[in-house]
């Protein structure tokens, strides 16, 4: 993965700008995430208090409206009359439990009302009870102050209910007797159902009311009823006394769950709502989803930008490596096109102004090579006086004759003649007739050297015998056949020489029947005319490399040297240049 990305421009970058852009992004994200996960459970919380504090006021509502009723009952002249007088009235016993039935009937949350004489009557009750839990709570004649029990259960006609009772002493308006005792009853269902109303945890919370010993009176689950906090909230015995309202996380996993509380000062009773931490988290999805779906966005559209402008930088690099790596070392360096003035404008500036320097000094090392070879060659034919030569070589010449030495004669002549056309008044070609008669005039020089040795044919189409050629190609090409080819053959061996036309070049082929050559020497040879090095000749190709470079310098790559060999049967080369006529002022005739 590492290596692929190393591989490219275009990949580093986009890593390297999309890891900046994406762990800021990140970071970001989170930190809002967090940000806005905190202000909510603090809104969420405090939301929660607030809704404890209108279930705190239905609930002081309530109790308030429960003694005010007792102290209205109390002060009632029918309840007065009726406890005070030694005689039971039966009347008035009528008319007091019709104003109670009332009483309870217009308030959906008291269950009953029932008055105890501390005389020996019968208790006055709105309710038939079969049997009840009261006893269990309290003995009634002992209190003698307000006092709240507990939940407990009574059994009439409807069936069992939970109740909480509020007890106080009945005593005389005037004298402050005690007369008896009223309890009031409130339906422990229909309380927790008016509380529940406003439950905390979108109506998913769980509520409950602890007495002023910490016991559960009324609570959304029923089975929890008479419990201690201390079964439901393990620890949280004496957390509810610090304050009057408040909040904590009780719990670990699955069972965290966030605690709300708000006391009721009245009589000492807290308030407890109690919400599933899943619940409150998943207030918050929302949030998570709109999070992640902003850093999503920002990241995709952070990707798309990051792909387009690596893509608009690295484009023109990506061009300029494509040019730079298919270069071909006889061809000019491409143009790269400029576009822009920035750093990668000004590069490919500079690499335009490299290729045209590169092709100038090319152009220039080529022209330096062929000035050398050239004016090697003229210092080479500036040594031999040609004047002197000629008149040296004819004095001899004239003396072969006037002694008559016809073979002397003959090979002066003909040497004069193969020196007259090397120097060819310093032109660098000649007619290919010419260039043969050279051939004729250097065979005639080796025949008295080596007589019965070889024969020389031309074959030759007349009408190429005007073209024009660069001087001295074939020669070295006949000497080469004639010195390894012929003269290590035994017997009589023959050079051909070949001059025919091939569409619109001249071909030319040197072929002997000497004692050729083995196919490594050949493979050498050829290799040492491939290379631009110097190196140690191969033997006997010192003047095919010479005649091959010339063709080079020349007529260009398709007209070198073609070499084909093979033992004892004989070596062909061969070699084509265009066609080139010749000018009608140049005379190449000798002189």
């Amino acid at each position: 993965m590492w290596r692929w990305i190393a591989f490219s421009l275009q990949r580093k970058l986009s890593v390297i700008m999309l890891v900046s852009t994406l762990v800021p992004l990140l970071l970001l994200g989170g930190f809002a995430y967090a940000v806005s996960f905190k202000t909510t459970e603090q809104k969420t919380r405090q939301s929660g208090i607030d809704t404890m504090r209108q279930m705190q006021g239905t609930l002081e509502f309530i109790l308030q409206d429960v003694e005010n009723m007792s102290v209205f009952l109390i002060g009632q002249r029918d309840i007065q009359t009726y406890l005070s007088s030694p005689v039971e009235d039966m009347d008035v016993r009528s008319r007091i439990l019709g104003f109670t039935a009332n009483l309870v009937t217009s308030k959906p949350y008291i269950s009953n009302i029932t008055i105890y004489p501390a005389n020996t009557f019968e208790p006055l009750s709105t309710m038939t009870i079969y049997e009840s839990e009261l006893e269990q709570q309290v003995n009634i004649r002992e209190v003698g102050a307000k006092h709240w029990t507990g939940v407990y259960t009574i059994h009439n006609y409807a069936g069992s209910k939970n109740v909480i009772t509020f007890i106080r002493p009945l005593r005389g308006v005037g004298t402050y007797r005690n007369l008896g005792w009223l309890s009031i009853s409130l339906d422990e269902l229909t309380l927790s159902r008016y509380l529940s109303e406003r439950n905390p945890g979108a109506g998913l919370g769980k509520l409950l009311l602890l007495n002023d010993k910490e016991r559960i009176i009324s609570s959304t689950e029923k089975h929890w009823l008479r419990e201690p906090i201390e079964a439901v909230l393990p620890g949280a015995a004496g957390t509810f006394e610090e304050s009057l309202y408040g909040s904590g996380i009780y719990g670990q996993g699955s069972d965290k769950q966030m605690v709300l509380y708000y006391r009721e000062p009245l009589v000492d009773w807290t308030l407890v709502g109690l919400i599933p931490y899943h619940v409150y988290s998943e207030q918050n999805r929302y949030l998570i989803m709109l999070t992640a779906g902003a850093v999503a966005l920002a990241v995709l559209i952070s990707a798309g930008l990051i792909w387009f402008i690596v893509r608009q930088v690295t484009n023109p690099l990506r061009l300029l490596t494509k040019l730079l790596t298919r270069i071909d070392p006889n061809e000019p360096l491409p143009v790269y096109p400029v576009g822009s003035n920035d750093e990668i404008g000004r590069l490919a500036a500079s690499y335009n102004l490299l290729g045209q320097h590169i092709e100038t000094l090319k152009r220039q090392l080529i022209r330096n090579e062929t000035r050398k070879k050239e004016a090697d060659l003229r210092a080479l034919q500036a040594q031999i006086n040609p004047h002197f030569l000629y008149n040296t070589l004819s004095s001899i010449h004239w003396i072969a004759l006037m002694r008559e030495e016809k073979r002397i004669a003959d090979m002066v002549e003909a040497l004069s003649d193969f020196l007259r056309f090397s120097l060819n008044k310093g032109k660098d070609f000649c007619p290919v007739q010419q260039e043969l008669a050279h051939i004729k005039n250097y065979a005639q020089v080796q025949s008295i050297r080596f007589p019965d040795k070889f024969d020389l044919e031309f074959v030759v189409s007349p009408e190429l015998q005007q073209k024009l050629m660069l001087k001295l190609l074939l020669q070295p090409l006949v000497e080469n056949a004639m010195i390894h080819g012929i003269q290590k053959k035994e017997g009589r061996g023959t050079i051909h020489v070949v001059v025919e036309k091939t569409g619109e070049r001249m071909h030319f082929l040197v072929f002997d029947d000497g004692v050729g050559m083995t196919e490594e020497r050949l493979q050498s040879i050829r290799a040492y005319l491939q290379s631009s090095e110097e190196q140690v000749a191969p033997g006997g190709s010192y003047g095919l490399r010479n005649v091959n470079e010339r063709l080079l310098l020349h007529y260009g790559p398709d007209a070198q040297l073609h070499i084909e060999s093979r033992l004892h049967a004989g070596t062909c080369v061969s070699f084509s240049i265009p066609v080139k006529e010749a000018q009608p002022h140049e005379n190449h005739d000798r002189g």
